[in-house]
């Protein structure tokens, strides 16, 4: 895809957000089944297959199920590489290959209940973009900044706290 073709593909949504705010409002929902004794969960999609999520083999699962924490991670990698191409595209830069990288910090300790002065979760996440380009570094240093300015995983992990609680 080109910027043209981006443009075009983009342009009447933008122009309806714009002319009417609600129309831009979306709730994303996300469904899954729990198996309680295999302590996994399954996601249920209808478009591509999902992995069944289970316990990291740093808290006892045995590896073959996908860690959330890590598909979190992914799901970071996925909507800011998906957002580098989109800026990428509509600023015109020439990308060769680009790859993604993140990298959480977390003491499991704290999810296992172990220690309580442990933080549970990541402490710290990097993201590190290796980009070959022939595109001078400034540009694509703003590439970068706009990518992560505009990444919904991105933001909503700076951001948003979430809500719990029971059907």
């Amino acid at each position: 895809m080109n910027a043209e073709e981006l443009k075009a593909l983009q342009a009447p949504l933008k122009q309806k957000y714009r002319e009417d705010a609600a129309s831009a409002q979306a709730t994303l929902v996300a469904r899954g089944t729990i198996d309680v004794d295999a302590i996994t969960v399954s996601v249920i999609r209808e478009t591509a297959p999902c992995p069944v999520a289970g316990l990291h083999v740093m808290a006892g699962g045995d590896g073959i199920q996908a860690c959330a924490a890590e598909m979190m991670l992914e799901s970071l990698i996925s909507c800011a590489g998906v957002t580098f191409g989109a800026v990428c595209t509509a600023m015109g830069i020439p990308v060769t290959s680009a790859k993604l990288k993140a990298a959480g910090d977390l003491d499991f300790r704290g999810t296992l209940g172990v220690s309580r002065d442990v933080p549970i979760g990541f402490t710290n996440v990097t993201l590190t973009f290796t980009i070959d380009s022939d595109e001078d570094d400034a540009k694509l240093s703003k590439a970068v900044e706009l990518a992560e300015r505009y990444c919904v995983v991105a933001q909503t992990l700076k951001e948003v706290a979430t809500k719990w609680g029971r059907a």
